[in-house]
């Protein structure tokens, strides 16, 4: 019998020698086209052929990349998107706090120049917080007593007087404001010297010149100084503007509205005035008199004056008026003058001689 090899030896057999002859195939074609350059038309009208074809079978696969670059793109932009946010919160507050920095340096310069103007000295201080009390116009200062701040000590900024210390604490003061309704400053008009009194207004945060004539030379934009008559604000103090003039021609006095100058409620830094206005001492006061009953009236004679033995009147003792506390001395009636005799002044005469 002949010996037959199974088939699958067969098969393997085939393909071994169908993969031999590609493979000759394929080195002959490197050969050929490494030396002759022939195949490259063929290469390429191959790769335009089968462009498509890869084309689709890279789709699933460039898809799942796609999907996975959009999510993990989605989160770093995110990602940046909060730390820019951050960063522009920073840079925000930053920029807050340089403008804060640079108007308070121009107001430390403005304050500077100010002091350099006034002739008295003068302490920088730092606005803390408002005053509890809503119905009041009051700030609290960080100097005290341990700066050697004093009650009634004059504040003002680089515009105007502020106000007036009121409360002193060791570390603290309390200053109030000029449009405070406890508060009165005596003032004059620069512009011809009409001095007045300036009250606060409370809440609207204006000042008031009270008790002025209805006639008085007064225009609305007339700046109001201090006088210096109370001897705690220095002379020539800006304290307001004037913004409203109400002349009641059936009244007796004419209402006059200012608009503070000082920066009341703006700033946060503010000058003490450490002393106030050297001043001549008051005079003395006067003694306070007795109340005089009668005043415009004769005093009483006490005794009626008796007729001398010729006929005229005794003059009176002065002792009699001059004991009496409070009555004003009387002086002796004069001597009558002699008259014409008449026969009706003889017989009046003759009247009044006692009977013997």
């Amino acid at each position: 019998m002949e010996y037959s090899p199974p088939p699958l030896f067969k098969q393997g057999a085939s393909a071994r020698v169908k993969m031999t002859v590609f493979a000759c195939i394929s080195i002959a074609l490197l050969l050929v086209d490494s030396h002759m350059r022939t195949l490259t038309t063929v290469r390429q009208v191959a790769g335009t052929v089968l462009y498509p074809l890869q084309m689709a079978a890279l789709m699933p696969r460039d898809a799942i990349y796609g999907v996975g670059d959009y999510f993990s793109t989605l989160s770093s932009m995110e990602k940046q998107v909060r730390e820019l946010r951050r960063q522009q919160i920073l840079n925000s507050t930053a920029l807050q706090q340089a403008q804060l920095q640079s108007a308070e340096n121009a107001q430390l310069r403005r304050l500077l120049d100010a002091r350099q103007h006034l002739p008295v000295k003068t302490m920088l201080a730092d606005v803390l917080y408002d005053a509890r009390d809503v119905n009041s116009r009051k700030i609290i200062l960080d100097r005290g007593t341990r700066h050697d701040v004093t009650l009634g000590l004059p504040v003002i900024d680089n515009q105007g007087v502020v106000g007036q210390v009121t409360r002193v604490f060791p570390f603290t003061s309390e200053v109030t404001l000029l449009s405070d309704k406890e508060q009165a400053i005596p003032v004059q008009l620069l512009r011809n010297g009409l001095r007045s009194v300036a009250y606060g207004r409370g809440k609207s945060g204006n000042l008031e010149l009270r008790f002025t004539a209805p006639n008085a030379d007064i225009q609305v934009g007339d700046i109001v100084v201090t006088s210096g008559l109370d001897g705690v604000y220095p002379a020539g103090l800006a304290v307001a503007r004037v913004s409203q003039v109400e002349n009641s021609a059936g009244g007796s006095f004419g209402g006059v509205v200012c608009q503070p100058l000082a920066g009341i409620m703006n700033n946060t830094q503010l000058l003490i005035l450490m002393s106030t206005p050297e001043m001549p001492p008051r005079p003395a006061d006067e003694e306070p008199r007795a109340l005089r009953k009668h005043n415009n009236k004769m005093a009483p004679i006490k005794e009626a004056p008796k007729e001398g033995v010729d006929g005229q009147p005794a003059a009176a003792a002065p002792a009699a008026t001059n004991g009496a506390p409070g009555l004003i001395p009387v002086m002796p009636p004069p001597a009558p003058k002699p008259a014409a005799q008449t026969p009706a002044t003889d017989a009046a005469n003759q009247s009044k001689e006692p009977a013997r």
